[in-house]
């Protein structure tokens, strides 16, 4: 059956779909999604998985696609980070039997993405980008789609998706922020790019930002002429926002974790997912918020999550009538409502700052360091700055590490290859050779095993030397795997 194209591949495969939960690393993982399919979601992204990992490392793959079978988990749409056409295409040809299609990341902008180069750092190599979703195009059995941030300029941008089009890209997500709008910057993001991207192509178009609650969700569509809606902060904050819903925030909680107990995930995410969830409630609960960031168990932050409630029911019951929210909320803190990010003057105000530039840090600090502006420390450096007065954390006195020469990761310093650790070991076993460095003694071992088996045969009788060499062959045949 041919793969279906465009304007079908939304209409048939993803079923119309409106409503869509983002990819977010850690945080769309299948507990998750399933909750949000259970209010209103119609299509969900995987968390972004790095392609490289994912083809090197089974376990990465188990643990974040080859799970448990859960047939109410589609239509799905697996998200990847690259920057190799072979490498993106090789992962994506282990998870296309798991998905619907395969999403390249163009839109993250954080510093990990920098560092990796891939996300919005790519986007402005059009011929790499092409020779990506070309190929991925011609070796894929599930289409190939984009999540994009766009350009100051909105000619530029509808060119870059014209670009990813024409290279064969099935359906385009575009995120109305450029990539320098983020943390405390991230300011509102510009519907005009999204409408001018959605009248230059022919394929569908999902539209990302400025989503807080469904009235949002339909007015984007209204304004855009957009196909769907995705949501990210706004869907952690009330998982039934595509309901049009704002439940009690323990409902939410309480039916996650049921989930949870299902299909487990790493406590980390669940703990990151309440933290999202009683947002507004920790910031009178101060003690509790303690305890959720300290506990070790899943059975722990179920006992939190029931504390919380029992607060806040308390705190119902004691209500006086005609009371309102309090520090402008739109509701009561134990009702799910929109997060407001502040912008640089309310974090500043936040931190107890006097709203000079000097305040605007957060933990964006390090980005802004390494973006050259190294007059200002985070909270953590400057901790460490007291600790050792003579510190630096000027960016042009770090270490350059050299990259391996096969893929790109960290060499090893003693390196008799220049490789990273994991490329290292296969080219020693291949080679038979030995790397101290790395601490790997194919060479060597090999060497002792051939010795040893030329003093069994100097010690076995003429009877037995037949029967000894089989044994001691198959010894060493143990011993190479081993090593392996």
């Amino acid at each position: 059956m041919p793969k279906l194209r465009g304007e079908a591949f939304w209409r048939e495969t993803l079923r119309s779909a409106h409503y869509v939960v983002a990819p977010m690393v850690d945080q769309s993982e299948l507990a998750w999604r399933l909750l949000s399919r259970r209010h209103g979601a119609q299509l969900c992204y995987t968390p972004m998985l790095h392609a490289q990992v994912f083809l090197r490392d089974a376990n990465y793959r188990r643990e974040n696609l080859y799970g448990e079978a859960c047939p109410e988990d589609r239509p799905l749409i697996v998200q990847f980070c690259a920057n190799d056409p072979e490498v993106f295409v090789q992962a994506a040809l282990l998870a296309q039997d798991y998905c619907d299609a395969i999403d390249l990341n163009l839109g993250c902008p954080q510093m990990i993405a920098k560092r990796g180069h891939y996300g919005a750092f790519l986007q402005e190599e059009w011929d790499l980008l092409q020779r990506m979703i070309l190929l991925a195009n011609e070796k894929l059995s599930v289409p190939i789609t984009c999540k994009i941030r766009v350009f100051p300029d909105i000619d530029k941008t509808v060119k870059y998706a014209q670009m990813l089009e024409k290279a064969g890209c099935q359906l385009l997500t575009v995120h109305g922020r450029t990539k320098e709008q983020k943390g405390p910057l991230a300011g509102v993001a510009s519907w005009e790019h999204i409408q001018a991207v959605r009248k230059a192509v022919n394929i569908p178009v999902f539209a990302n930002g400025n989503i807080q609650c469904l009235s949002d969700v339909e007015e984007c569509i209204r304004q855009t002429g957009v196909h769907g809606v995705m949501s990210a902060e706004g869907n952690l904050h009330n998982p039934a926002l595509f309901e049009g819903r704002n439940p009690l925030v323990w409902e939410m909680a309480e039916e996650y974790l049921e989930i949870v107990q299902k299909y487990p995930c790493p406590l980390s995410y669940v703990r990151a997912h309440l933290f999202k969830l009683w947002h507004h409630t920790l910031q009178v609960y101060h003690q509790l918020r303690e305890e959720l960031a300290k506990v070790k168990t899943l059975e722990g932050i179920v006992d939190v999550n029931r504390e919380l409630k029992l607060r806040c029911q308390e705190e119902i019951a004691n209500q006086k009538e005609g009371e309102k929210p309090k520090e402008g909320l739109p509701f009561f803190h134990w009702i799910c409502q929109p997060y407001i990010r502040p912008g640089p003057k309310e974090r500043c105000r936040e931190n107890g700052d006097s709203g000079t530039d000097k305040g605007v840090r957060g933990k964006r600090a390090l980005e802004d360091e390494e973006d050259g502006n190294s007059e200002l420390l985070s909270k953590n450096k400057q901790k460490k700055k007291l600790r050792n007065p003579n510190k630096s954390f000027d960016p042009s006195l770090k270490p350059k590490y050299a990259k391996c020469d096969q893929c790109g990761n960290p060499k090893g310093n003693k390196c008799v290859f220049n490789m990273c650790r994991g490329c290292c070991k296969k080219r020693a076993f291949k080679e038979v050779a030995d790397c101290p460095g790395h601490g790997l003694l194919f060479k060597t071992k090999y060497e002792k095993s051939l010795s040893w088996q030329h003093s069994q045969r100097g010690i076995q009788t003429p009877e037995m030397s037949q029967r000894g060499d089989a044994e001691v062959g198959d010894t060493a045949v143990l011993q190479e795997a081993g090593d392996r």
